[in-house]
């Protein structure tokens, strides 16, 4: 496993509905691909102001935990669609208090089921929902924001091998689709 797949501040990531989460898998496993974690249940504390200031300017901050791997991550994303970090993180307890006493309030907490696969230079990922769906998310994550327009059409090429089209794009977050759910 490569933990340099999830380095840079920007983060490359085109996110589909996946109508057939077998039709998809029996897709990968015909690919070389390693896999990172499988059936992962995964925690997001989604923080904000009280007023939602960081929703008002399209960022999020939250806090994941991810089990059993026992990974923990701060993360922080916008106000770009492109732009994201993460760090790892010993004390996702800790993390979650020191946000709350600087004023920042829970804004939603999520779960979902994860699997983490790498193909290449890409990482994807292969997520249910409760009550929502499956999706999978064909990403990379670089410092270099000249290349974004050429990952974007790499893992366009990536996708259609998985046969997923501009229809089956999601432009929502995952934050977004659990607030309306």
């Amino acid at each position: 496993m490569s933990h340099e797949h999830f380095k840079g501040k920007y983060e490359v990531e085109l996110k589909y509905r996946v109508k057939n989460k077998d039709a998809f898998l029996r897709i990968l496993h015909s690919l070389d691909y390693e896999v990172m974690v499988e059936n992962n249940c995964e925690t997001d504390w989604y923080f904000d102001t009280s007023d939602h200031q960081l929703k008002q300017q399209n960022k999020t901050i939250s806090i994941r935990e991810m089990e059993p791997s026992g990974i923990k991550l701060w993360i922080v994303k916008g106000p770009e669609p492109d732009r994201c970090e993460a760090t790892n993180i010993t004390n996702a307890a800790n993390a979650r208090s020191m946000l709350e006493n600087m004023g920042y309030q829970i804004r939603l907490i999520t779960q979902k089921v994860r699997s983490i696969y790498f193909v290449g230079q890409f990482h994807l990922t292969l997520d249910h929902l409760a009550n929502i769906g499956d999706f999978a998310e064909f990403a990379i994550m670089t410092d270099d924001e000249s290349k974004l327009a050429e990952y974007r059409t790499e893992l366009e090429a990536l996708a259609a091998q998985f046969e997923l089209t501009a229809q089956d794009l999601e432009h929502q977050s995952y934050l977004t689709m659990f607030e309306q759910a």
